[in-house]
């Protein structure tokens, strides 16, 4: 049994800021499941015992190597996508996360060719973004701002 295809899967998913209006994205590689080389926010399955706190603390410290600083619930989404020809559904439970960019690095490095730093007017175009950030950032948009 598989989350998000055999029964729908639970995601944390974070944009990560500095509190000056920049904020996080990753390249996804080749060896991420699908999207290889689109820009992406962090995010993480919900695993069966943890705390969605928990989650979102272990998460962000794997993948930037960093800590929560503090962390705003912006709600949450149902995800559907298809992979590998089989329909996928998700919740995410979307956060805000406050970091400190000085300890920031890149903790998968098989999952990320690279970290960057972006602002509102730096945004990659939709076209090199993950398919599901366009309508992220539409849903959340002011709340996003520092």
């Amino acid at each position: 049994m598989q989350k998000g295809t055999d029964f729908v899967g639970v995601a944390v998913v974070y944009f990560c800021h500095d509190g000056t209006g920049n904020f996080l994205m990753a390249r996804r590689s080749a060896n991420c499941r699908d999207e290889h080389g689109k820009w992406d926010i962090g995010g993480g399955g919900l695993e069966f015992g943890e705390s969605v706190e928990e989650t979102l603390k272990k998460e962000i410290k794997e993948e930037y190597c960093t800590d929560v600083l503090k962390s705003e619930f912006l709600g949450y989404r149902d995800v559907h996508r298809e992979h590998n020809g089989k329909k996928t559904h998700w919740i995410a439970l979307d956060f805000k996360v406050l970091v400190d960019p000085a300890t920031v690095a890149n903790g998968e490095p098989h999952k990320f060719d690279e970290l960057k730093w972006f602002n509102q007017q730096s945004v990659p175009a939709d076209s090199e973004l993950h398919s599901n950030l366009p309508r992220y950032f539409k849903l959340y948009g002011e709340k996003l701002i520092d």
